[in-house]
């Protein structure tokens, strides 16, 4: 399995994003102190990332694609939370996916995908 590990600076922010907006549940975050940088996992379904505020781990401006059953359902299921800072479009591309997108607030690239029948 691959874990990617994207860059975050603002542990809250990142919760709002992960959690409240796209649905992954914290499985567990690390810090070595008080007032040190956040370490998460998150997850949903099959799907587990790292998130980090440690400089050294990621840059920001990473992507993914993500495989998906049921994107159009998961589409419309973000669609109606009226999220203030994403309106991700749904689109059939030419290597027959259809697929969204959504920037998280670190510049990071998520690409949810099925592909077509």
């Amino acid at each position: 399995m691959i874990t990617p590990i994207f860059r975050i600076f603002d542990f809250e922010k990142a919760k709002e994003f992960y959690l409240d907006y796209l649905g992954f549940q914290l499985d567990w975050q690390h810090q070595f102190g008080d007032n040190m940088p956040h370490y998460i996992q998150i997850s949903m379904n099959d799907i587990i990332l790292h998130l980090s505020e440690h400089h050294g781990d990621a840059s920001p401006g990473g992507s993914i694609r993500i495989k998906t059953h049921n994107v159009e359902n998961y589409h419309d299921h973000l669609s109606q939370k009226g999220y203030r800072y994403a309106n991700p479009g749904l689109e059939k591309t030419p290597w027959k996916t259809i697929e969204f997108y959504v920037l998280d607030p670190f510049s990071n690239k998520i690409i949810f995908y099925e592909e077509c029948k």
